[in-house]
C-alpha cells in the first residue's frame, strides 16, 4: 500500500463537512486516565487498518495531557506519506469502523460513530503535526502554560456556542501565545 511510487494528485480545494452541521454540546471533564486507554486501543485499531502503510500515530489534544480538564474526545494525529491517497488511509479506517467526517485541503479527519475519537490525518510534512505535538508536549512540562490554557477553555465555556469551530478560534490566541514560548524553551 506504499504511496511512494504513485505520483500525488492534487488535493481537495474546499472543506466538505460530511453529514453537514451537527448540534454542539461542550463540557469540560476533569482528567481521565481512561483517555489514555482509549488512546492506546485506537492507535492499535489504526494500525491494524494501515498495516503496511508507513504512517505516524500519536495521541494530541487536552485529552493527551494529564492533569488537564479536558472535552471527553480523545484526538489522535496520523501522518502519511500522501493525503491524497484516501483510498490507503481513509478507506481503510473507514472498514475499521470509523466514519468521515471532513475533508478539506491538507487534512482528513474521520471519527468514531460514539464521537469520542478523533482521528486527523495529515501528510507527513504538514507544519500542523509537529504544532500538534509542540503543544502536547510543552503542556505535559509547563503547569503554568497547563494552568493558563485550561482558565481559557473553562471562560470560553460560560459563553454560547453555535460552532465547534468557533470555539476553536476563540483558543487560538493562547494557543499561538503557549506555541511561541513552547519553542524558545525548545530553542527553535
Amino acid at each position: 500500500m506504499s504511496t511512494s511510487r504513485r505520483p500525488r494528485r492534487p488535493d481537495v480545494t474546499a472543506v466538505e463537512l460530511v453529514g453537514g452541521v451537527e448540534p454542539l454540546h461542550l463540557e469540560l471533564h476533569e482528567p481521565d486516565e481512561r483517555w489514555a486507554r482509549t488512546y492506546l486501543e485506537h492507535r492499535a485499531r489504526i494500525r491494524e487498518a494501515l498495516a503496511g502503510l508507513d504512517a505516524d500515530v500519536e495521541h494530541i489534544g487536552s485529552t493527551s495531557v494529564p492533569g488537564l480538564a479536558a472535552k471527553p474526545v480523545v484526538d489522535v494525529v496520523v501522518a502519511v506519506d500522501d493525503i491524497t491517497a484516501e483510498e490507503d488511509h481513509v478507506d481503510a479506517l473507514v472498514a475499521a469502523g470509523y466514519e468521515l467526517r471532513v475533508r478539506e485541503p491538507g487534512h482528513r479527519l474521520v471519527r468514531t460513530p460514539a464521537r469520542d475519537v478523533h482521528v486527523h490525518l495529515y501528510q507527513r510534512d504538514d507544519p500542523a503535526v509537529a504544532d500538534y505535538l509542540l503543544l502536547r508536549d510543552h503542556l505535559r512540562s509547563d503547569a503554568g502554560d497547563r494552568a493558563l490554557y485550561e482558565d481559557t477553555k473553562r471562560a470560553l465555556l460560560t459563553r454560547r456556542w453555535d460552532d465547534s469551530n468557533a470555539y476553536a478560534d476563540a483558543k487560538t490566541d493562547v494557543i499561538v501565545e503557549i506555541k511561541e514560548r513552547a519553542r524558545r524553551s525548545a530553542g527553535r
